[in-house]
């Protein structure tokens, strides 16, 4: 029988050591810390507005095709929220290739469906199904590109481990 000691050390000789990849070598350290900032404050906006999209689906569902009385409240406390606006910031870091195209949210948002055609809400409910789609692929491509940054940080932080102490809010030489 393996003890759980044994588990452990199995489980830490498996794990890959992460290397410094030249994909980030034209990053200075505060500059990749600000990159992975970027990319969470991007999941998260494209997380929040995959929810929007997926509880509008869901209003349509309920309401039998009439979400525009909930809708319009719901648009008026959003109205400033949009989702893209970090991936603009993630483009002057570095090239998003692998990210998809994302949806016009705005104006997908703001479109309404007729109750009494059933065609229009169909139709909608279709397109806000395949924005759905997008965002969530666009999501895994920031999950992607956040990992990456992790591995990149820890590569260089086991390279140089006083390098880690950056990130305290002291000055270096009030450690020596």
């Amino acid at each position: 029988m393996v003890t759980r000691a044994q588990e452990r050390t199995t489980r830490a000789a498996a794990r890959v050591v992460p290397q410094l990849s030249d994909e980030f070598a034209h990053l200075s350290l505060p500059a990749l810390r600000d990159y992975r900032t970027t990319l969470g404050q991007e999941e998260n906006r494209v997380s929040y507005w995959r929810r929007l999209i997926q509880a509008r689906m869901d209003l349509i569902d309920l309401q039998g095709g009439d979400d525009t009385v909930r809708l319009e409240r719901l648009r008026q406390a959003l109205a400033e929220s949009r989702v893209g606006e970090g991936r603009r910031a993630l483009v002057a870091i570095m090239p998003i290739d692998d990210a998809p195209p994302l949806p016009d949210l705005a104006s997908l948002w703001a479109r309404e469906a007729d109750a009494s055609d059933p065609a229009s809400v169909v139709e909608l409910k279709r397109d806000l199904a395949f924005a759905e789609l997008q965002l969530s692929a666009y999501r895994a491509a920031l999950h992607r590109r956040l990992e990456n940054a992790t591995t990149e940080l820890i590569a260089r932080y086991r390279e140089e481990p006083r390098l880690a102490l950056l990130a305290l809010p002291i000055p270096l030489e009030d450690l020596n």
